[in-house]
């Protein structure tokens, strides 16, 4: 575990802190699609991005989902953190994009390590800067932005976290991520593939 915290969190965390990480953390691996963390559960623990990525999504009363933002390696989520602190349940639902490896914290050494490193304080503060902003873009481009240009800026931002221009999603999934039809999807999508910024295949597409 040392020598992946090392090669992924090294730029961030002195050689102490890693090694209390790699003694108090445990890893824990996931496949793609696997439901990390859903709304109302407790959370015990804080996770450390190792490989992978997760996408991070709220849901409405009617269990339609919207997708906030994705979290990549060297990142965590700043609404978990919240949660640990506070003992709260969690208010969003993380689920894995990718194969994804992560080290899992206890909760009680988040507020011990903010007073004892200074890397790791800065770490924390980055970190709920870092998702306000993405939230921030996210609720501009409901607000400001219309559906096509949400879509584009959708795949993009998929193949950016996948390293891969190929997204295996179907026209629902899409949907459901944008909070919106599968029908209006699939006409954009057509529309994309048309002006060849794209071509459709089954249960998939391919970003040109």
């Amino acid at each position: 575990m040392l020598t992946e915290l090392e090669l992924h969190y090294s730029y961030i965390f002195e050689k102490e802190l890693l090694e209390e990480i790699s003694r108090v953390g445990t890893i824990k691996e996931v496949p793609a699609g696997t439901t990390i963390m859903n709304i109302g559960q407790y959370i015990k623990s804080m996770p450390l991005l190792i490989d992978g990525a997760i996408k991070i999504l709220r849901e409405d009363d009617d269990g339609d989902e919207l997708l906030l933002y994705f979290l990549e390696k060297g990142d965590t989520c700043a609404m978990t953190m919240s949660c640990c602190t506070g003992n709260k349940k969690s208010e969003i639902k993380a689920v894995a994009e990718l194969d994804t490896k992560l080290v899992m914290i206890p909760i009680d050494k988040m507020d011990e390590w903010i007073g004892t490193y200074k890397s790791w304080r800065n770490f924390v503060l980055d970190s709920y800067h870092n998702r306000l902003m993405e939230l921030l873009e996210t609720v501009d481009n409901i607000a400001f932005k219309k559906m096509d240009e949400r879509l584009l800026k959708y795949l993009k931002d998929k193949v950016a976290v996948t390293g891969t221009k190929l997204i295996k999603s179907t026209h629902q999934e899409i949907a459901y991520e944008l909070h919106t039809s599968r029908v209006v999807i699939s006409r954009l999508l057509k529309k994309l593939e048309t002006n060849k910024v794209l071509v459709l295949n089954r249960n998939s597409l391919e970003l040109l």
